[in-house]
């Protein structure tokens, strides 16, 4: 545990010299923190448990702030450089300070803190957390025990740092989420159930779509709505329109609320406030498998967590919006209970995602004792959202479906069934769908449908021009591709295979089937494995990068670790010789060989094979040697590496792999034969939107784990 709590007091360290910088008068006082961070951590050593709470104390203290709850939760913020110009000081005494986590309130009205040493002259300033934003607000009046002050009419909802400011100095007191509301009364209407109003900084926001899952309608001229609900989901939600976001500080955007059974009439308001997403970046990301296994958590951290923040990072720097969505599979549920790592401990993980994050369930996110399609995803809809939703991003609508129905035969509670199950979207919520879409008057507007399961299987029958023959697998597909039909390009995210595929059976509709950001379930890059992050078909661990200009669209595949342009891994097939020795020495050839296939033979035909992970029919695989051009052949094969570093693993431990998480045929490999084991081959990958990637390749070129 030591290196873990050891980065707490690395960061720590950081943010205390970002304070220096910024406030000179806090030399002192961080030498002094330092001191007592080292008592701590000897103290630790020796078995103490005082660190956390040692350090959560300092923190405070470093931020120079002491906030307390009193009725509701306060939000500590640290050392600010919002205004530059001003200075954290720790002349003015104000103490007892206590802010709620989220303010609801109108444009103009007053607010009152507690706390105690406010001043008559002081003035409250308001900066947006990006610094983007100020305003001051006058203060009305001050006791011994509060201060009260009137928002300015030209606020705007949004997360808020609040100072006050006497004189030359100045303090921050803390953060706040303030939502500005209409503070209009929304009269009953017969037979409507449930109603409300969305609203943009206390505005009116008209022609939202509001749902239930069953019914779908719109807001009004006057951000109104109305719904004859049943209630049944147990929740309405809006979809968020594109220029906007949710108003909330959460990285899962509140676009739902919950509502209670019975047939009381329930308001239920939603705040937006305005961005420009018209260009904006959504990143695909499938089947995640947090389980507290297989190192998971230190792999998804280290791993995925500081890559996908660094490319978040580089298009927010860009000044381009960021989202997320996850495929299905955030969980694991085999592992609910036995682990004690269910879908709250995953979210808690998720929200590591520097950028909002829309999620899609999977199969593994159901209640593994419950063997009813509804019960089961109870835990999901409680923890994380809706199973089925829609969403608006600059000009692009979001679908997202639940297309997992749940069998789970011979649960019980207590007792996890066989975790069986349709790939199929139940009618009830094609419906929906068709409710949905029908909204969307403009035809030509592009649409993303994100699911678990994919519509068409694992394209693996390649004919010998090189062509793929895909089809639909999912139940039901053919009634979905009926319910897109009339849109002009329609993209399916999907995941669950945990393998990379693209696949159309009808001209305006392409499935995106995304390789997992897991990889094989954590094996390959658990301590003592292979140390490195593959897939079962040969792709490294990863997610889709979206990249969206109003109706334009491009994409590419993010391998975990690697630079944007690794879009494909070359093998010398002279020096693939899987056995025993060399990859799995407490094991057999035996036993190796059923799963090398024919690696488990030498191969000495100057062959080179190509794995292409992020293949479609419109990119192009050349070869040359020596500036002559060789014939290039896509093949369908095992991927060697995911041999040695799954199978050959498991083996040396005297484990059996599992058959699920073993290699599998993929149509994404290419095959060139060369004149010479010796010659150094050019190869060049072109995608379909221009983009080219290239490898000298000298041989002989190694054949271990650790190969790029």
């Amino acid at each position: 545990m030591f290196p873990f709590r050891f980065k707490a007091v690395t960061k720590l360290c950081t943010f205390g010299y970002v304070c220096i910088r910024l406030f000179n008068s806090y030399k002192e006082l961080f030498t002094f923190v330092l001191q007592v961070l080292a008592m701590e951590v000897n103290r630790m050593k020796k078995g103490k448990k005082m660190f956390r709470k040692g350090l959560l104390k300092y923190v405070l203290v470093l931020g120079g702030m002491l906030v307390t709850a009193g009725g509701s939760s306060a939000v500590v913020a640290g050392c600010s450089s919002s205004d530059s110009k001003e200075e954290i000081t720790g002349k003015m005494s104000i103490t007892g300070v206590s802010i709620p986590t989220r303010i609801e309130t109108t444009a103009g009205s007053d607010v009152t803190l507690t706390g105690k040493g406010f001043e008559a002259n002081d003035v409250i300033k308001l900066i947006s957390v990006d610094g983007i934003l100020t305003f001051r607000a006058s203060v009305k009046g001050v006791t011994a025990r509060d201060i009260s002050f009137a928002l300015p009419e030209e606020i705007v909802s949004g997360s808020y740092n609040l100072w006050v400011v006497r004189q030359e100095q100045s303090l921050m007191l803390g953060s706040v989420l303030l939502n500005l509301v209409s503070g209009l009364e929304v009269p009953d209407k017969a037979g409507m159930t449930v109603k409300g109003m969305v609203t943009c900084d206390g505005k009116p926001v008209a022609g939202v779509v509001v749902s239930d899952g069953y019914e779908v309608t719109a807001t009004d001229a006057g951000g109104v709505y109305y719904l004859a609900s049943q209630k049944k989901n147990g929740m309405v939600f809006i979809s968020v329109p594109g220029g906007y976001e949710v108003v909330g500080s959460s990285n899962f955007p509140s676009f739902y609320q919950y509502l209670s059974s019975g047939d009381a009439v329930e308001r239920k308001d939603f705040s937006l406030t305005k961005v420009d997403n018209t260009n904006h970046i959504l990143l695909a990301m499938a089947d995640m498998h947090l389980a507290n296994r297989n190192d998971d958590l230190s792999q998804f951290n280290n791993g995925f967590v500081t890559d996908v923040n660094a490319v978040i990072a580089s298009y927010q720097q860009q000044g381009k919006k960021v989202y997320g969505l996850t495929l299905g599979d955030e969980s694991w549920e085999l592992y609910w209970y036995s682990n004690n790592f269910a879908l709250p401990e995953t979210m808690a993980q998720i929200a590591r995602i520097n950028c909002p994050v829309f999620n899609v369930m999977g199969n593994h996110d159901n209640e593994p004792y419950t063997a009813d399609d509804w019960k089961a995803a109870e835990p999901y809809r409680k923890n994380v959202g809706p199973t089925y939703f829609s969403f608006n991003l600059g000009r692009v609508h979001y679908v997202v479906l639940d297309d997992i129905e749940y069998l789970n035969s011979g649960a019980s509670e207590g007792v996890i069934g066989s975790r069986n199950y349709n790939g199929k979207v139940v009618t009830e919520q094609l419906e929906w769908l068709k409710k949905d879409l029908a909204t969307i008057t403009d035809k030509s507007t592009p649409l993303v449908v994100a699911m678990h399961i994919p519509l068409h299987d694992d394209p693996t029958k390649v004919n010998a021009s090189g062509k793929q023959t895909d089809a639909v697998t999912l139940k039901n597909g053919s009634l979905l591709l009926g319910c897109l039909a009339d849109f002009r390009e329609v993209h399916i995210l999907s995941g669950h295979t945990h393998i990379n595929f693209a696949a159309q059976t009808v001209a305006n509709v392409m499935e995106h089937n995304t390789a997992a950001v897991c990889a094989t379930w954590w094996w390959t890059g658990k301590n003592g494995y292979a140390g490195n992050h593959i897939c079962k078909d040969g792709t490294p661990g990863g997610y889709g990068v979206w990249e969206m200009q109003g109706n334009d669209m491009k994409w590419y595949y993010k391998s975990i670790g690697y630079d944007r342009n690794y879009q494909f891994r070359a093998y010398d097939l002279n020096k693939v010789h899987i056995t025993a020795a060399a990859f799995a020495p407490n094991s057999t050839d035996q036993l190796l060989a059923p799963y090398a296939g024919g690696y488990a033979s030498p191969n000495t035909d100057n062959e080179v094979l190509i794995n292409v992970w992020g293949y479609d029919e419109q990119w192009k695989v050349e070869v040359t040697e020596a500036g002559k051009s060789l014939e290039v052949k896509r093949v369908v094969d095992l991927d060697p590496l995911h041999i040695i570093s799954y199978e050959a693993k498991r083996l040396n431990v005297s484990a059996t792999p599992t058959e699920s998480f073993n290699t599998n045929q993929t149509a994404h490999l290419f095959k060139a034969k060369s004149s010479s084991a010796q010659s150094t081959l050019q190869i060049k990958v072109t995608d379909r939107f221009g983009n080219v990637y290239t490898e000298t390749m000298e041989r002989p070129k190694a054949f271990q784990c650790s190969m790029k």
